[in-house]
């Protein structure tokens, strides 16, 4: 087989398996459209509206599961699973710090996902070294930014720390996505900062409550899910496929 052969072949595997894994996210695209569909402002809590809010990121990782495997059990999928215990939790208001603690958990479990050797990063570069400045001064800034509201809310004492811990596992996170250089990963893991972040400004009524508010949140999260997801099993593959080729 030359190497026009051997091109042509990859590309057919690269799209074969880009169409099996977008049949696979059907059940996701589903559940999140049905999430959209069924809230409104006035939705109450509810062990209902916990199912359909967290269903999206479970069978994300049943995907990621099927695809990848036990060996993302204490990765992607861990994370994902957290995740989804995380979105049930922040249902009712008064359970956000258990909330928090889950995707704490998610993130560090992210963190060593992308630390691991399906990751395969490159070479420090000076664009990494700017970016993680950047992500760094930017989690202090908002953290900074944040405080005084914190010393507001009737928890002040748990949330001061509590919160600053968690920006820091989020920028950790968004930092370890940047060092893989996997585009996905990349988008994934900045896309959910974000994420949090709009959620912090209306939690502890940094702004007033905007129509579209929870939208904002609830798009941008599952879009990062589901990026960090797709990264992961796309990252995996591509391991197997360089294994492969190296033992030929």
């Amino acid at each position: 087989m030359d190497i026009l052969e051997t091109d042509a072949y990859d590309r057919r595997q690269r799209r074969n398996m880009s169409c099996s894994l977008l049949f696979s996210l059907l059940p996701f695209f589903l559940s999140a459209a049905l999430y959209f569909y069924t809230w409104t402002p006035d939705t109450q809590a509810s062990i209902t509206h916990a199912g359909v809010k967290s269903a999206p990121t479970l069978l994300l990782a049943a995907v990621v599961l099927s695809w990848n495997g036990g060996q993302s059990v204490l990765g992607v999928v861990g994370g994902l699973v957290f995740s989804a215990v995380g979105d049930c939790c922040l249902v009712w208001p008064e359970l956000f710090v258990h909330g928090m603690g889950a995707f704490a958990v998610a993130h560090l479990l992210y963190s060593l996902t992308f630390l691991s050797s399906r990751y395969s990063p490159e070479s420090s570069s000076s664009f990494n070294l700017l970016m993680f400045l950047l992500l760094f001064l930017t989690g202090a800034g908002f953290y900074t930014y944040l405080y005084p509201f914190l010393q507001k809310a009737p928890d002040a004492d748990l949330l001061l720390p509590g919160v600053g811990v968690y920006i820091l596992l989020l920028t950790i996170m968004g930092t370890l996505a940047i060092r893989t250089r996997h585009t996905a990963t990349m988008l994934g893991s900045l896309i959910f900062m974000v994420s949090d972040l709009s959620l912090a400004l209306q939690v502890f009524k940094v702004m007033p409550p905007a129509e579209h508010g929870q939208v904002v949140v609830m798009v941008t999260y599952y879009l990062a899910q589901l990026l960090i997801a797709v990264g992961d099993v796309r990252a995996a593959r591509s391991k197997d496929d360089y294994a492969k080729w190296k033992s030929s």
